[in-house]
């Protein structure tokens, strides 16, 4: 595959020490390390080796990768070795792309409150979708699934949402049998919606009335505790954006989706179309108008200002997610499990690790 001829190197290589220094006093140390790191990456500066062919001698300097989850250029081997690591854990069925994402408002409480806010985001989903699958008027099965956190859109903005890969289908009340759902729909999105909605909300406040949060800038006036109740009322009021999209194909395409999630940034070297004058040119997709392929320019300072932008916070709560283990039954039916082939699965339940989030800066 031909590399990129324009790298988001490039930018900080030309106009980084400019902003830097520009905003010296609003970076932090961490945003500095990141574009650094950036910068230096496959150069002469962090030392590399020599490669020659066996056959004829050639020989080239290979440089070594920075290895900063940040960096465009070094997720391919982090993605692989995430890819080789969850081929057990995926099963047979039909695979469903559930997206949950909060209104504008929220976005902005979520950038002063980064770990408080997508910690909710996570639990306020997880329990969303279990609670659903476990009603038996929807399912009636206990569901596990992946989520990934994005706070970012394709046009840099701030924009967080999280990305849930469902199994269609899950264990029954009493864990020996697997209950699929109807073949190409999974739980009612209105009712997804109306309980994400509440359920977020209740523990936003919750929050609020412990003392977990931070309001700076045009923000400020909701540490008052009347202004932050009139702030979220009309967020009571209006619908939450929670997207069901096209099962997938396969187990194999679910965890390729994944891999794309889970590894990587902001935005990738391809996506750059130009950088000169002080100006970057790139393409964006704009989801809200069907995937419509746009080109979005920005001045330096602002595509630079966009990129760190959406850095979540570090750690967040690992939420319980059910590893359904055992091959299920054909789609639409309800039985005993098979015994499970020697080596074939895991255990029918095991404790998740901690949450896979994509990163940016």
């Amino acid at each position: 595959m031909e590399r990129p001829k324009l790298e988001v190197a490039d930018v900080f290589r030309r106009y980084g020490a400019a902003y830097r220094q520009q905003h010296a006093g609003s970076l932090s140390r961490g945003q500095r390390r990141v574009m650094s790191a950036i910068e230096l990456c496959r150069t002469a500066a962090l030392g590399g080796h020599l490669e020659e062919c066996d056959c004829c001698g050639h020989q080239r300097p290979a440089y070594h990768s920075c290895r900063n989850r940040h960096c465009p250029k070094c997720q391919s081997l982090a993605r692989a070795q995430w890819l080789e690591d969850r081929q057990a854990e995926l099963l047979p069925v039909e695979y469903f792309h559930v997206v949950f994402t909060v209104p504008e408002e929220i976005a902005a409480l979520a950038y002063q409150n980064k770990e408080v806010v997508y910690g909710i985001l996570f639990r306020a989903t997880a329990e969303t979708l279990r609670t659903l699958a476990a009603d038996p008027q929807h399912l009636g099965a206990e569901i596990g699934f992946f989520a990934v956190l994005h706070s970012w859109g394709q046009n840099l903005l701030h924009h967080p949402h999280l990305h849930c890969v469902v199994p269609g289908g899950g264990l029954a009340p009493d864990g020996k049998r697997w209950i699929a759902c109807r073949p190409g729909f999974f739980l009612p999105v209105n009712v997804l919606s109306c309980l994400f909605r509440r359920l977020f909300l209740d523990y936003l406040q919750a929050a609020f009335e412990q003392g977990q949060r931070h309001f700076f800038s045009s923000l400020e006036r909701l540490r008052d505790p009347h202004a932050f109740a009139h702030y979220l009322a009309p967020l009571r009021q209006i619908d939450w954006v929670v997207h069901a999209k096209p099962p997938f194909g396969g187990p194999e395409q679910v965890l390729n989706y994944l891999g794309r999630y889970t590894h990587r940034v902001a935005i990738s070297n391809n996506r750059l179309l130009d950088i000169e004058d002080g100006k970057i040119t790139f393409r964006w997709k704009d989801y809200r108008h069907n995937d419509r392929p746009r080109v979005m320019t920005l001045e330096a300072d602002e595509f630079i200002r966009r990129f760190p932008a959406p850095r979540p916070a570090r750690r967040f709560p690992a939420h319980p997610s059910l590893r359904l283990s055992r091959p299920p039954l054909p789609q639409g039916q309800a039985g005993p499990l098979p015994p499970t082939p020697r080596g074939g699965f895991n255990r029918r339940r095991k404790a998740a690790g901690p949450t896979r989030l994509s990163r940016s800066l």
